[in-house]
């Protein structure tokens, strides 16, 4: 039996598999964000432990058996979040997460102490990275940052509660803005940019490695016969391309969750700083990858449906992948800003092209368009890249939707896999690289495609309609930021 552990901004999943992969239970507990000043996002990492507790409780309560023979435990969670401890343990601050963007300044800042940060590193300077968020932290709470011993990403705080031991891995790692990613290993001069160095850091496997093992009491407490391993695991998307099999360099998937991804496996590592692409460390070894990102994708219609006072479920059906004819209006789905390609948090959304008609069915479709063409911006800038995506695998809870699927494989001309109906994401990943550190197994193996239900082609009509209001689109973003900054 195996136990994969998601770490999620809204909340802890954690799945119980066998060893055949199938998933006997999932329990689930929500965590709140915390928003106390525009454009900030802390959580309390003491609610994630908390959340953690409850999951294992409850599997303990209905599966005593199955969790009796628990052998590998696999972590995954939301990147970039700096968790602050003290050289007893204890939490400095709240953890400010990957959606903060109050660091912007700081990201000048340490491009110019370090002028190889972006070469190293892999990736532009963003107020999402760690690196800044403990910049802002020296600058802004000089007393918190005096008494700073240890930084961890989120995942890697729970792995300190269940083990006692200070371990992270390459993927989560790379997005932290102080490893080289090329060599897989921490950079002391990143690192002396924000004034800390190595003993600040957690040491370093890859995923599929074992970190450490469950603490004995721990181990006792849900029922396990012995202590299980502890896998390094991974970042959310590099857990979640574990899950759905996206580990053989050129396989791809597209993620239509709170935020979007656009995943391309890398036999190499392929920078493309330029276009605020990441380029990361994958969770298996001698891989890595490369993203696109869109902060706002299934957000956009969550924020559509509280503006309407409809269902998300309601405005998604109003959408019917038959029939599909461009939207004669655009959306820019800049709620909080952009990341790829445009590294801007100051970037808001916009609607443009109402009229009288535009009922709400056009609103809906022209939102699934808007996060499509952003998702356009991530193809292009992945193939500035080096990097060719002709078919990506649907993940996130928007793939339920056909329709918006169509739009998404016709704006980028390229085929969509669907996914058996199952759950192929994160928590499944992290379980994943669980049994690879418990038994030795080969990733490549282990890590394999789902079974598919089928594809979605792209539409040569609407792909042709698509480009034109693609490039409209893409005339209109500077527009609209000239006009918010004047």
């Amino acid at each position: 039996m195996f136990l994969g552990i998601d770490l999620g901004t809204s909340g802890v999943k954690t799945i119980l598999m066998d060893e055949n992969q199938k998933v006997l239970a999932t329990k689930s507990a929500s965590i709140a964000v915390s928003r106390p000043r525009p454009g900030w996002s802390e959580q309390n990492a003491e609610d994630w432990w908390t959340a953690t507790q409850h999951t294992l409780d409850a599997l303990k309560g209905e599966r005593p058996g199955q969790m009796t023979a628990v052998k590998g435990i696999g972590l995954s969670g939301h990147m970039h979040g700096a968790t602050l401890l003290d050289a007893e343990d204890k939490v400095l601050r709240p953890c400010i997460l990957w959606n903060d963007g109050r660091s912007a300044a700081e990201c000048a800042e340490l491009e110019k102490a370090e002028p190889a940060l972006r070469t190293i590193a892999g990736n532009v300077a963003m107020p999402g990275f760690t690196a800044p968020k403990v910049q802002w932290v020296r600058n802004n709470e000089p007393e918190v940052y005096e008494r700073i011993a240890k930084v961890l990403l989120p995942k890697d705080y729970l792995r300190l509660r269940l083990t006692g031991e200070y371990v992270g891995e390459m993927s989560d790692a790379a997005g932290t803005l102080w490893l080289d990613v090329a060599a897989r290993d921490w950079s002391d001069g990143l690192l002396d940019a924000t004034g800390l160095d190595r003993s600040h850091m957690p040491s370093l496997v890859e995923g599929s490695q074992p970190s450490a093992a469950v603490k004995p009491d721990l181990a006792s407490r849900w029922g396990m016969a012995r202590p299980p391993v502890v896998a390094g695991g991974g970042g959310d998307n590099a857990a979640s391309a574990c899950g759905v099999g996206t580990i053989a360099p050129g396989s791809a998937f597209v993620s239509l969750g709170t935020s979007g991804v656009l995943f391309a496996s890398n036999e190499k590592f392929s920078p493309n700083t330029a276009n605020a692409v990441h380029a990361f460390c994958h969770a298996v070894p001698g891989t890595w990858h490369q993203m696109g990102v869109v902060l706002a994708a299934t957000d956009c219609l969550e924020w559509l449906a509280r503006a309407t006072g409809k269902s998300v479920a309601a405005l998604s059906g109003l959408v019917s992948e038959e029939g599909l004819e461009a939207s004669p209006a655009l959306f820019l789905p800049y709620l909080g800003g952009e990341r790829t390609p445009h590294n801007d948090v100051s970037l808001r959304a916009a609607f443009v092209g109402l009229a009288h008609e535009s009922d709400t069915a056009v609103l809906t479709q022209t939102v699934f368009e808007g996060v499509a063409f952003a998702f356009r911006d991530c193809l292009e800038a992945l193939k500035q890249a080096g990097t060719e995506v002709s078919r990506a695998t649907a993940v996130g809870g928007g793939s339920r939707s056909r329709a918006w699927l169509k739009i998404i494989a016709s704006a980028l001309d390229i085929e969509i896999d669907i996914p058996e109906e199952g759950d192929f994401g994160a928590a499944l990943g992290a379980a994943r690289l669980g049994v690879c550190a418990a038994t030795g197994a080969d990733p490549s193996e282990i890590c394999a495609p789902p079974p598919m239900t089928g594809s979605i082609a792209p539409d040569a009509a609407l792909t042709q309609a698509y480009n034109e209001s693609y490039a409209r689109y893409r005339a209109i973003t500077p527009a609209i930021k000239s006009a918010l900054t004047g």
